[in-house]
């Protein structure tokens, strides 16, 4: 493949290194597409250069953050494929990527480019605390005629996500949009992150507390989904974009979740307990609810996050095929204790 710029065939992808981001790059590499990537990659190395090449061979990597909004508009500009798998809430670079994207259509009229953001589930969870709630009064969304408008407002995610389905839907310079609403992904991953963020944030939110613990009681669940089976949703949407065969702008809403039960959050929690406790990590098993003194540092966001509620009937991606085989092989709870350890040491090197 040639290391060419060809607006055509360019992927200006971001969060390229991260845990769902490289899973989607080794899976899109093993399609052998003739397309281009340029990655958004911070503090470059060697060695971080030779990881991802070593993934994907037809690719360049521009340096920068999330915060490089003149690097990003740019590369926005001229890649007609953005894929961003890095911070979904980071809304200095979704707005530089639209404006990068509205400069290409206007530049090129009939043929808008493609954006295709990774959002999260959280929109739709109710906000209950962590408390139990019977299963019938728990409101169920499916993505088929689903609308930002039918979540709260103040909902993880709302920001972004709005902006990009009004990029969706305009007349003058449009976008086409796709937003991919994962649950909680899970699994260990090919690619160059292991492990799911969630894991690296918590464990040392509970070694402060000596313990694994929960927001409010715990009741809190979301769908899961293996991280393979969501990298692979994802290679699933984007063909089908290739293809002119994706639902966009309007109708651009693609839950990812497996049919797999819900896990709450008091059970996850418990089998991190347990096992951090049997390696003299923690100073008790199980787990209880956390303190008002750690939880109220993370504000609103991680209660609905971490101890909200959403039901899911994902439509979109079984009409292309799609299913979600990796997590039926081994489940959330199960893969627990050997994401675990990789976690730990994937903290560890950060450190």
């Amino acid at each position: 493949m040639s290391h060419s710029m060809n607006r055509e065939m360019t992927v200006f992808l971001l969060g390229a290194t991260g845990y769902l981001g490289s899973q989607f790059l080794v899976l899109l590499g093993r399609k052998r597409l003739p397309l281009y990537i340029v990655a958004l990659l911070r503090n470059v190395t060697v060695e971080k250069e030779a990881k991802l090449k070593a993934i994907y061979g037809n690719l360049t990597i521009v340096e920068g953050s999330l915060d490089d909004a003149e690097t990003i508009q740019d590369q926005a500009s001229k890649a007609k494929y953005v894929i961003n798998c890095a911070n979904s809430d980071h809304v200095g670079s979704v707005e530089a990527i639209l404006k990068g994207l509205e400069n290409q259509s206007a530049a090129n009229p009939g043929d808008p480019p493609l954006y295709i953001h990774v959002s999260g589930l959280a929109i739709v969870n109710n906000n209950t605390r962590g408390e139990y709630v019977e299963p019938e009064k728990i409101t169920e969304y499916t993505d088929v005629g689903f609308s930002l408008d039918h979540c709260p407002p103040t909902n993880p995610h709302q920001d972004c996500d709005k902006l990009i389905a009004a990029a969706g839907v305009r007349q003058e310079s449009p976008v086409r949009t796709i937003l991919a609403y994962p649950g909680w992904i899970f699994g260990v991953g090919e690619g160059i992150t292991k492990t799911t963020g969630a894991i690296r944030a918590f464990l040392p939110v509970f070694s402060q507390a000596g313990y694994a613990g929960t927001w409010g009681p715990g009741y809190g669940s979301l769908s899961n989904i293996h991280v393979k089976d969501c990298a692979a949703g994802l290679v699933t949407i984007f063909e089908a974009a290739l293809e002119g065969k994706a639902d966009e702008g309007a109708e651009g809403y693609y839950f990812i979740a497996s049919d797999a039960p819900y896990v709450p959050h008091r059970e996850i929690t418990a089998v991190i307990g347990d096992t951090m406790f049997s390696k003299g990590a923690y100073t008790q098993g199980g787990s209880k609810p956390l303190p008002s003194t750690i939880t109220d540092a993370f504000g609103e966001f991680a209660w609905i996050c971490m101890g909200g509620i959403h039901r899911v009937n994902p439509q979109r991606l079984k009409k292309l095929g799609w299913e979600a085989t990796e997590t039926k092989k081994k489940s959330l709870l199960e893969s627990l204790t050997e994401e675990l350890e990789l976690a730990t040491k994937e903290i560890h090197n950060l450190a």
